[in-house]
């Protein structure tokens, strides 16, 4: 009895392996070009900061190299009190912003409760309207509560933004995590809030990375509501300051540059402490085991 021989399997090139060289070039052409758009303007922001006033729209690099405008926007205006507003208010929308989403994410993903679909589709309808159709409505209700040139009214505000889309996204986290977990808690004679801080909390980092990056992020970047809602330069925030370096009456670009580039900083390290979680947090949620 023969017995023949198995046919052999010719594995499938990949799509990598037939690109032609032309193909190629213009990826990588494309890659570069995108990549140059996207670090032109904080290395211009960069560069600027570090040139004369005289000297800001030059076409080249630095040919005096100076501190001058960082000095100047340190000690000669209020840079450093609208930093500290700043850090106040991002640092209360951040603690308030992840610990509401996280509660309201695990209720929406544990429990079955009557009108738990509209909420959620509330929370998304939230999402729809611009700032600028909000920021009437938003300033009246400030106003009727005594809360504008108030931290704790931009605070409110910050959270009308971050919470919806967070809870969201915890949501689809917590929907990741096995429900073994809460009914071993339960067995262990935890109540509802103590498996979810006990258990199931130390289990979302990532998840909880995510949400406190895009909730420091909507603070620390907003403009619109901290220029309406926050007057004088003691109650203003990093970001209507910077409008004070360059406006109608004025026009200091060396300043402003400087300002943008400190302000970049404490965004970087956040990032830098949370980027690894950030890509397991933003996939949880889109499959399940």
């Amino acid at each position: 009895m023969t017995v023949s021989a198995k046919p052999t399997v010719t594995p499938r090139r990949s799509m990598r392996n037939k690109r032609s060289p032309l193909a190629s070039a213009g990826l990588h052409a494309a890659l570069i070009a995108a990549a140059a758009v996207a670090v032109f303007p904080p290395l211009w922001l960069l560069v600027t900061s570090f040139k004369p006033k005289n000297d800001a729209f030059s076409t080249g690099l630095v040919t005096h190299f100076t501190f001058a405008n960082y000095s100047h926007v340190l000690a000669d205006t209020e840079f450093l009190t609208w930093f500290r507003n700043s850090v106040i208010i991002v640092g209360a929308t951040t603690v308030l912003g992840v610990f509401i989403a996280a509660t309201t994410g695990y209720a929406v993903s544990r429990f079955r409760f009557p009108g738990m679909r509209p909420l959620m589709w509330l929370l998304l309808i939230t999402q729809m309207f611009p700032v600028a159709v909000l920021i009437v409505p938003l300033y009246n209700l400030l106003a009727s509560l005594n809360l504008l040139n108030q931290p704790a009214g931009l605070v409110i505000t910050y959270l009308t933004i971050a919470v919806p889309f967070c809870a969201w996204m915890m949501k689809g986290f917590f929907d990741t995590i096995p429900v073994e977990i809460d009914e071993a808690g339960r067995v262990d004679g935890l109540n509802p809030f103590g498996t979810f801080w006990r258990l199931v909390l130390p289990l979302a980092r990532p998840g909880l990375a995510v949400t406190g990056f895009y909730t420091f992020v909507t603070a620390w970047a907003e403009v619109a509501y901290a220029s309406a809602f926050m007057t004088g330069e003691e109650n203003l925030t990093l970001a209507g300051g910077l409008q004070t370096f360059v406006n109608q009456y004025t026009n200091d670009w060396g300043s402003m540059t400087a300002a943008a580039v400190i302000i970049a900083v404490p965004a970087a390290l956040v990032f830098a402490f949370a980027q690894r979680h950030l890509v397991s947090g933003l996939t949880a949620g889109t499959t399940k085991g």
